[in-house]
């Protein structure tokens, strides 16, 4: 018993002395950026000006668009309405543009060929499924998107919807875009396979936003994070035993996998239990795996197969 509390610290004292290494070099890369917000050059200009913003950013204005409709924009009494909502949650980006440009210096530390990109906030229509891109040398965010659960605007939202819509989403949110084309797709459609995929994502959310909880990191609550702690071992002997690991129907993707109220077991206790519990399982595998193969970096493990992680992850949780 002694042997092996000296070997679960000795395995802490380490992993404490390399995250303080990471955050040493990371805090020595130099950052500079500054946030350009098209909402309010965008709303606050005037007909005449139409011609000076567009070549600044052409890739708001499709080819092809009478300037009629941008006019039309400026002028829509919803659209004024939902601009004074922003301005008011969001008279200045402080908190957020800080927490970016830790973000931007951790995606250095990782990804060095990945300069800090040029930040551009703007105002969707409240469209949902583009509330922020990271790409490259740009990263776009939707602020309207992210007026809190509560706003008015959501009111039509199904609740478990609302919570991505927290300004502590924002960078989550730009990390999942960051890694597309950058996790390796899955060779086949099993539930695992599709776990480690969004378990990939989730782990390189550990890595650039460190700073932010578990719980904002996937977009629980802290009582979801809760349930699935505590009920982890059960969560994963059900898909065990019901042999649904290597299951490829697409129903199980729906069912544990994509945003919903809640995870689908077929048991009584599914109303308490957060939507996407798969990939909150499949963070524990890559978790699991990386903490016992710390000769991997970040780019091998999201270049790499889910059975190789699976295989060597020695994930086995235990009976609470």
């Amino acid at each position: 018993m002694k042997q092996l509390l000296f070997v679960l610290v000795a395995i802490t004292l380490f992993s404490c002395k390399d995250d303080s290494k990471v955050e040493e070099a990371v805090a020595n890369i130099p950052i500079e950026f500054k946030v350009e917000r098209f909402d309010q050059i965008f709303y606050q200009s005037k007909p005449e000006d139409l011609n000076k913003i567009k070549a600044q950013y052409p890739f708001f204005f499709p080819a092809g668009n009478p300037d009629s409709i941008w006019v039309n924009k400026l002028q829509n009494p919803l659209l004024k309405e939902l601009y004074k909502e922003v301005q008011m949650k969001y008279p200045t980006l402080g908190p957020v543009e800080a927490d970016m440009e830790k973000m931007f210096a951790y995606v250095q530390y990782y990804f060095p060929k990945y300069k800090t990109p040029r930040v551009i906030t703007l105002i969707s229509e409240v469209d949902t499924e583009a509330k922020a891109f990271y790409v490259d040398t740009l990263a776009l965010v939707s602020l309207d998107c992210y007026l809190g659960k509560d706003h008015r605007f959501y009111v039509d939202f199904p609740e478990y919807k609302k919570a991505e819509l927290e300004e502590n989403q924002i960078l989550p949110n730009l990390v999942s875009t960051f890694c597309y084309g950058k996790i390796a797709p899955p060779t086949d459609r099993t539930l695992l396979s599709a776990m480690i995929y969004y378990g990939k994502e989730l782990y390189v959310k550990d890595k650039l936003i460190p700073f932010y909880s578990d719980a904002v990191k996937i977009g629980y609550t802290e009582t979801q994070l809760q349930f699935c702690q505590a009920n982890e071992y059960y969560m994963w002997s059900n898909l065990v035993e019901n042999k649904l690991l290597y299951d490829s129907n697409p129903k199980n993707e729906l069912r544990f996998i994509k945003p919903a109220p809640f995870s689908k077991f077929y048991l009584e206790i599914d109303t308490q239990t957060p939507g996407r519990v798969g990939q909150w399982l499949g963070w524990q595998i890559v978790r699991s795996y990386m903490e016992n193969n710390d000769d991997v970096t970040l780019e091998q493990l999201l270049a790499m197969d889910a059975k190789t992680i699976f295989d060597n992850s020695k994930y086995k949780p235990k009976k609470q």
